[in-house]
């Protein structure tokens, strides 16, 4: 195998992702107003939710200030020098979120100057021969929705739509590709099922309200946007975990993987299937589940958020995903890795499996890394290093790193060296 090159499809999107609230700065929305709200209290916390190794490797876990956004990378000021460095480093395409409390902080008052940013945002990468893939939902909303109860709220779909609609139509002319929500079971089980992010419900009632409130709202945004221009390619962002029973003899093993697959992969692809017109693949997590008892995996690799590396979990997943016939696109694949010892070898693996995929003629047509900066992330806040490109979050420098230059190797070339 060594020295052998693995082409990828002509015209395969070679990218990166970021979502707004994460890297923009500055923003004012329900996360905004629920960091200042629990900071303090994140902060006490991580001596009992982080192991002591990472506690000594990332202090700052303990500082209030690393759980509020602020003003993140700037990236809403630095976008061009931003785009600058993914072209350099062969990027072709690029995705990124809308962050929708910019555009309706008031409810049905849209601001013209806003959308015309976003636009400048979408020309920049056109320029720079970057293909836009637009994130309209990335978990954050303005306070007056979160106010009427958010994503618990039947309406929530109706001021989605609407939403969507105006975007399809004032950036339309530079955008083909459209995901509606980003890991829209992300938020049902970190919000209504564990309770750790806003609003911090524990109530298996409302996350099944919620898968039907968001499920709706992708369908009526499919319809809106399409209604717009029939080409647009329209798609959600779905998080997949690879899920194996933990005894592969154990049948009850396999009963609580068959659960646990079908809320965390199947039941929002089938309540909206026939409205896609490509899947968005993100995938981070293999699970090994047992009946009784907490899943246990082999953890041999791991990254700084102690997450398992697995790459052949996204051949799985891929295979699996062969039955719609749809193409897909790899729309968040990363990991936390602040030394960058681990990132390069990271994306290879990956691509090998993603490539085997595709040889077995799964339609796999780009591939975008989490994360093109390191980012604010959610309730850890800024600790976590994502990025192919270091942020210093008080000089606001870039640097490239490393396996950043080793992604764009492939990326340039259009194929994976084995070494």
């Amino acid at each position: 195998m060594r020295g052998k090159k693995l082409k990828f499809p002509e015209n395969f999107l070679w990218g990166t992702a970021t979502a707004a609230h994460q890297v923009e700065g500055g923003t004012n929305n329900d996360w905004t107003q629920w960091e200042k709200d629990n900071a303090e209290r994140l902060a006490k916390e991580a001596s009992g939710k982080w192991q002591a190794w990472q506690q000594e490797k990332f202090p700052e876990m303990f500082d209030p200030k690393n759980y509020i956004s602020g003003r993140a990378c700037d990236h809403y000021n630095r976008y061009e020098e931003d785009f600058d460095l993914a072209k350099s480093l062969g990027h072709n395409a690029h995705r990124f979120s809308i962050e929708w409390s910019r555009i309706e902080s008031e409810e049905g008052k849209f601001d013209e100057k806003e959308i015309e940013h976003y636009r400048k945002v979408l020309q920049a990468l056109r320029v720079r021969g970057m293909e836009p893939f637009v994130t309209l939902w990335h978990w954050t909303m303005p306070l007056w929705l979160s106010e009427i109860g958010g994503v618990e709220n039947a309406r929530f779909a109706d001021y989605f739509s609407r939403y969507a609609s105006l975007m399809a139509g004032k950036l339309g002319s530079e955008v083909k590709f459209w995901v509606t929500l980003n890991e829209p079971t992300s938020v049902i089980s970190n919000s209504y099922v564990f309770g750790n992010w806003p609003p911090q419900k524990k109530n298996i009632f409302s996350a099944q309200k919620v898968y039907r409130v968001l499920a709706d709202a992708h369908n009526k945004a499919y319809f809106e946007i399409k209604k717009i221009d029939q080409n647009f390619q329209v798609g959600f962002a779905n998080i997949l975990q690879f899920i194996e029973p933990l005894n592969k003899n154990s049948f009850l093993d396999k009963i609580a993987v068959k659960i646990f697959d079908y809320y965390a992969n199947k039941k929002f692809l089938k309540l909206v299937e026939d409205k896609n017109d490509f899947l968005a693949v993100q995938y981070y997590f293999h699970n090994r589940i047992k009946f009784f008892g907490q899943t246990k995996n082999d953890n041999k690799i791991i990254s700084d958020l102690s997450w398992e590396i697995y790459p052949e979990g996204i051949y799985r997943i891929l295979k699996d995903l062969k039955k719609y016939n749809l193409p897909i696109y790899v729309t968040e694949n990363g990991l936390a890795d602040a030394k960058d010892k681990k990132r390069a070898e990271f994306i290879k693996k990956h691509l090998v499996w993603i490539h085997k995929a595709i040889e077995e003629g799964i339609d796999v047509r780009g591939y975008f890394y989490w994360s093109l900066l390191d980012n604010f992330e959610w309730d850890k806040g800024f600790w976590p290093r994502f990025g192919l490109i270091e942020s210093n979050y008080e000089t606001l420098e870039r640097k490239v790193r490393p396996s950043a230059l080793e992604y764009a190797k492939i990326c340039k070339k259009n194929e994976l060296e084995l070494s």
